[in-house]
């Protein structure tokens, strides 16, 4: 017998599954509602480097759970498509002056190749790319909705920019170093800067994209997540006064019962008002202070491990609770973006405000003290409660020192404050959100063009539906304009252009880009009618597949795009475009697959080409002569630790690797790569391959087996459908095992497990499934039905404890009522040993699993 030819097995049919589009899905209309589900996964950046082994892992989940599916009797829809607009493409054209479009469609063409390899049962004909102009002409349709909506703007806001890279970045694509705030690409100098951005309203959904959290069955961490960025609060807007000067300072608090503790303010460095009312002996301090805290990022600007930073500005303000003038100061720990820039201080009751206030020696008032300290005490007491504070109380309790709240505990001592100042006009009771609006626009040339013109007098005009897609123009360079705009602002015979519904009036297209995550917003409804030219997708046929039953893709999207794709789902669902309020779901995060990498003792890593073995167990690090740790880090180019799958299917095959990756461990867990792990996988299928070779026919009888297959049919099936794709394959190992020993095996015994083989290695699975005579692909069969009598133990070994110790275990006939299994388990004589002085008090029976005799 030849030795398992998975090479040849899986380009035979590959080609048989593209010839004959096995994978094609239509709209048939009798699938009831129930039987159609919609299985997508998180569509991949093509980059230049193609997939590594970790990118599979979900992609192999949903292709098992869709086939699967197909088989159980229901209509599925499981597409694949490119995130294919972003600034790699680009940054590769800066330096190479290769068009994005060229490298980007290259990458693509590697990427369906090794997709195709795997032999993942996409359909094909549903492809789509962001970056063709027949896939943004609809991009540019929705940012248009938005557009007549009123939900997208032009504002002038500080933001960071990257002069190298040539665009803004958002603060999550900036990370702190020792020289300063870095771009996470390419590690480029960034610094703040005033430019003007389209933004889009995401705030105006913001009670919406939380409400609507509670119907998803996510995982309660993302679901978390989600609601800690949007940030929802209550409270009230409060206006200081600043003394000598006829301007106020307006402050949003969740705490307004803390009124009567504040003790200083503190404003962003960045707030209009600080030069403003800054003293001239503090100006230059304050001026220093500002160019610093420019240079650092929001992530470490409020990090609350660091040290408290600031300085005074010399103005006062008045609080309007009780008119005692407070200092006013600057910090970093105060950002612009959230609330209004700046803040009471209360010391008493905040940690941060408690930390800055002892590093400057400003005063602490108690105003909040604990219920229980304060329960037997008066009002008039509480007045004049003690002031003095050894530690912060960020709690709830009841009001002191607090004028008019005094006394009440803090939920009445809040409302009752907001309605005193609203009474005397110094407040109003008031919702905040971290969320801020979404910063839409980049500074790049390989994104979607924003289909607006803009007149003469600044104002902005809509591209034609019917003219579009806007596409973009050929350009000679593809580097920035040098003043802040995209490499599109050096294209006067594409900026310049008549307003749209004049005679001709001169106009300038707006030459700032989509970011990459527009394309990624809505790409789910894409696949359900990507040759639509007349539409987005017939409403018909969202009505048929959405929501999307089943989102697979890493943390790494937890937050963004998901709340972007949200956001855009709920807009076209005002406008009468989807019939759902969500787009998905159920979500999955699939682990991190990760490799072997090597850490020096002060943490950094090394690539694993510049290490070498000593001797077991002990590495050196070639270059210095050090001695470095083996580690496991994300698979990363720059460590030289990537596992490129061609290697692995070329070697092992892709059946192989499709296994090995479900057989790590459970696939929310991240997990190390093992090759001796994945060999022993390829030893299986090729013990498959052998028993295959054996004598099967109708004709031989096979009672045990057939009671291990029916077990590993209920067994697979069941978890299967809860992704528990692990113990699927462990329980296919157990059959094999017993399936190999026999000298024969039954025909039908056999069809069944490659039928639930077929999922989970389809190549091998269809090969064999031919070698029985079938002529139709195993992904049209039905999933084999168990008989629930055959999944049942003629015999169990039953667990005898005394006082919950195990003491016994005797093999009894399974099925065996309690009574009988209380006494063959109180006469044992093991028991009758240990409980012949003791008074049997109670015995509790789990049928078919153990008896507890409680004896004293």
């Amino acid at each position: 017998m030849k030795k398992y030819p998975f090479s040849e097995i899986e380009k035979k049919w590959q080609s048989y599954w593209e010839e004959h589009q096995t994978y094609r899905v239509k709209e048939d209309p009798s699938y009831p509602p129930e039987k159609r589900k919609y299985v997508l996964d998180m569509f991949p950046y093509p980059s230049g480097s193609g997939l590594h082994v970790g990118h599979p892992e979900g992609y192999t989940a949903t292709d098992i759970y869709s086939r699967y599916l197909r088989m159980t009797g229901h209509n599925v829809l499981h597409p694949m498509g490119f995130d294919s607009f972003g600034l790699p493409a680009e940054t590769y054209a800066m330096q190479t002056g290769t068009h994005p479009r060229i490298t980007t469609e290259a990458n693509i063409d590697t990427f369906r190749r090794q997709l195709k390899q795997l032999g993942f049962g996409y359909d094909w004909d549903r492809e789509i790319s962001t970056h063709s102009p027949e896939y943004y002409k609809w991009t540019q349709w929705i940012f248009l909705k938005l557009w007549e909506k009123d939900l997208a703007y032009v504002a002038e806001i500080p933001v960071w920019y990257c002069e190298k890279l040539g665009t803004v970045l958002a603060n999550e694509e900036v990370i702190t170093t020792p020289d300063g705030p870095r771009s996470e690409r390419g590690m480029h100098p960034v610094e703040r800067k005033p430019l003007r951005q389209w933004m889009l309203k995401i705030t105006k959904y913001a009670d919406r994209l939380l409400e609507d959290l509670d119907e998803l069955d996510w995982p309660e961490s993302l679901k978390t997540m989600q609601r800690n960025w949007i940030g929802k609060s209550e409270g009230a807007n409060v206006r200081f006064e600043i003394d000598g000067h006829d301007r106020h300072l307006e402050v949003y608090t969740t705490r307004p019962d803390t009124l009567f503790g504040a003790t200083y303010m503190v404003m962003a460095p960045e707030h209009q008002l600080v030069h403003e009312i800054t003293g001239d002996e503090q100006r230059q301090a304050v001026e220093e202070y500002i160019r610093t805290a420019a240079l650092k990022s929001d992530l470490e600007r409020t990090d609350l491990a660091k040290d408290k930073t600031g300085v005074f500005t010399g103005a006062y303000a008045v609080n309007p609770v009780n008119n005692q003038r407070i200092p006013i100061w600057i910090s970093d720990y105060i950002l612009i973006s959230y609330g209004t820039g700046a803040i009471m201080a209360v010391p008493g009751h905040d940690e941060r405000d408690w930390e800055f206030a002892r590093k400057f020696e400003l005063p602490v008032i108690r105003v909040v003290a604990p219920e229980d300290e304060v329960k037997d005490q008066s009002t008039e007491t509480l007045k004049d409660y003690r002031r003095d504070m050894e530690e912060v109380f960020p709690e709830k309790g009841v009001s002191v020192n607090s004028g008019l709240i005094t006394g009440l505990p803090t939920d009445q001592a809040k409302s009752r404050i907001i309605t005193w100042l609203e009474e005397q006009g110094t407040g109003t009771r008031a919702v905040n959100y971290k969320l801020r609006d979404w910063i839409f626009s980049r500074q790049r040339y390989w994104g979607e063009p924003i289909p607006l013109v803009q007149d003469q007098k600044g104002e902005f005009t809509p591209v034609p539906a019917s003219d579009l897609p806007l596409t973009l123009p050929e350009v000679e360079s593809y580097k920035p304009s040098g003043t802040g705009e995209s490499p599109l602002a050096n294209v006067p015979e594409w900026v310049n252009t008549p307003v749209p519904g004049t005679s001709g009036e001169p106009g300038q297209r707006e030459t700032n880009t989509m970011p990459q995550w527009a394309g990624s917003c809505w790409y789910y409804l894409r696949y359900i009618d990507p040759h639509n030219d007349d539409e987005l997708a017939a409403k018909d046929k969202i009505e048929y597949w959405m929501p999307v039953d089943l989102y697979v893709g890493g943390t790494e999207h937890a937050v963004l795009h998901l709340l972007y794709a949200r956001f855009w789902h709920k807009v076209l669902y005002d406008i009468g475009v989807v019939n759902t309020k969500e787009p998905f779901q159920r979500l999955v995060n699939q682990g991190m697959i990760t490799s072997y990498a090597y850490q020096r003792d002060d943490s950094s890593l090394v690539p694993t080409d510049e290490v070498e073995e000593v001797k077991q167990g002990e590495f050196i690090e070639t270059a210095t002569g050090a001695k470095v740790t083996q580690v496991v880090a994300k698979m990363s180019k720059s460590l030289k630790n990537v596992i490129n799958p061609d290697d692995i299917i070329r070697e092992y095959g892709a059946d192989s690797m499709r296994l090995y990756e479900m057989f790590m461990g459970p696939l929310e867990q991240s997990k190390p790569w093992s090759t001796q792990g994945l060999i022993g996988i390829h030893r299986f299928l090729d013990k498959i391959w052998r028993t295959a070779h054996k004598e099967i026919n109708a004709g031989s009888s096979n009672p045990e087996l057939e009671k291990v297959l029916h077990k590993t049919i209920k067994k697979v099936g069941e978890d299967t459908s809860s992704l528990s794709f692990n113990t699927a394959i462990s329980q296919m190992m157990i059959f094999i095992n017993e399936a190999y020993k026999q000298e024969s095996i039954n025909l039908n015994i056999w069809k069944n497990f490659v039928l639930l083989l077929g999922p989970y290695a389809p190549h091998l699975a269809e090969e064999l499934w031919s070698m029985t005579g079938e002529t139709e692909s195993i992904a049209l069969q039905d999933w084999p039905v168990y008989d629930e009598a055959l999944t049942r133990d003629d015999e169990i070994t039953l667990v005898v404890q005394v006082n919950g110790k195990v003491r016994a275990k005797l093999d009894v006939s399974a099925g065996l009522p309690k009574d009988e299994l209380e006494k063959l388990a109180v006469d044992n004589d093991r028991i009758r040993e240990l409980t012949r002085d003791k008074t049997i008090r109670k015995v509790i029976v789990v049928p078919d699993k153990l008896v507890n005799i409680v004896a004293t």
